[in-house]
């Protein structure tokens, strides 16, 4: 992977040469329960860090808050504001996982100079997969066939319960950047048309390794594609980028997946469009909030699949990303280039 610094357990590998140093000290949310990082990440971390829970920080504030040199923020946690900068005075780096930054003040980190950096790499592949098992799901109707397969009142199985192909379909991606490219590579297998839409056009030599056309318009993607797929990073300008009159330029026949951010895309709009069959249908990985609240329209609609926010959710590439951010921490600790580093 370019750039990653992400061998296969490369990482920590690297990190050896602590003994005889006092460990660096390492902010984290908490160990184990609903948010917390990972029992069995923490006890590999704590052979290079010494590990500081929020709790422990709150409770010993005056000899902590100058010990602590960096945060490893797992899913968006401790949440990081003036007043928690203002009081780690040789806070050097803030280690966030999953590619998303959306969570983070870039501006009020680099005020402080503070770095940040991410894992966009490692979770790719596994977002990617995703991607394809939504757009698999959601033309199959593999969930409504299992509801009907498994249902106590089924008494027959409808020779006319019918889905849509995806083999030789136009798939329209928003967003080429890693996580877009792998899936126009997986889609290339499936004799896919590709399209797609990004602020930079891809060089020839991409476009032409997974037969991609460049569309400068996103309304000319919208009202080619059976399938639209959103894999954009959440920034001012993507902020409901898909709206009410993106909806309207796709075909009644199309189905919107969402890989990137749930606010990328105007909620209410999706629900009316689905409703009303402005679309076919959706299939979405983000929401907005997640989970949505359990009376949200979206949860009785037939046409949607929605799954827990499961992109980069396999076991190996939650490791990865522990190692990456490590890997991030130390150099950011030593003055070394830092893999991943998000510039402002």
């Amino acid at each position: 992977w370019p750039g990653s610094g992400a061998g296969g357990g490369a990482g920590p590998v690297r990190l050896a040469g602590m003994e005889g140093q006092e460990l660096p000290y390492v902010l984290i949310d908490c160990i184990g329960g609903r948010y917390g990082v990972y029992e069995d990440h923490a006890e590999f971390m704590e052979k290079y860090f010494h590990l500081i829970t929020m709790k422990e920080y709150l409770e010993n504030k005056k000899f902590l808050s100058k010990k602590i040199r960096a945060i490893y923020m797992w899913y968006h946690k401790p949440v990081i504001n003036e007043e928690l900068l203002q009081s780690l005075p040789n806070l050097k780096i803030v280690a966030s996982s999953g590619v998303g930054i959306d969570h983070l003040d870039l501006n009020l980190l680099s005020s402080y100079g503070v770095k940040v950096s991410n894992t966009p790499f490692v979770v790719s592949t596994d977002t990617a997969d995703l991607g394809m098992a939504l757009m698999l799901a959601s033309s199959r109707r593999l969930v409504e066939g299992y509801q009907l397969a498994v249902s106590p009142d089924t008494e027959y199985f409808p020779a006319d319960w019918l889905g849509t192909e995806v083999s030789g379909a136009t798939l329209g991606i928003v967003g080429m950047g890693t996580i877009g490219y792998k899936v126009a590579e997986r889609a290339k297998a499936f004799e896919m048309k590709i399209l797609y839409h990004n602020r930079n056009q891809r060089n020839k030599e991409e476009e032409s390794a997974i037969g991609a056309i460049y569309c400068k318009k996103i309304d000319d993607l919208l009202q080619q594609s059976d399938f639209v797929l959103l894999s954009v990073n959440l920034t001012p300008q993507t902020h409901k980028l898909i709206g009410k009159r993106e909806l309207a330029l796709m075909k009644p026949t199309a189905t919107l997946i969402n890989i990137s951010r749930g606010l990328v895309v105007d909620q209410d709009a999706l629900v009316e469009a689905l409703q009303n069959k402005v679309i076919k249908a959706a299939a979405l990985d983000v929401t907005y909030p997640e989970p949505l609240p359990r009376d949200h329209p979206l949860l009785k609609l037939k046409n949607v699949i929605i799954t827990p926010h499961i992109g980069s959710a396999t076991k190996k590439t939650r490791r990865l990303m522990m190692e990456n951010m490590m890997e991030s921490i130390q150099a950011g600790l030593t003055g070394l280039p830092i893999p991943n580093e998000v510039l402002l």
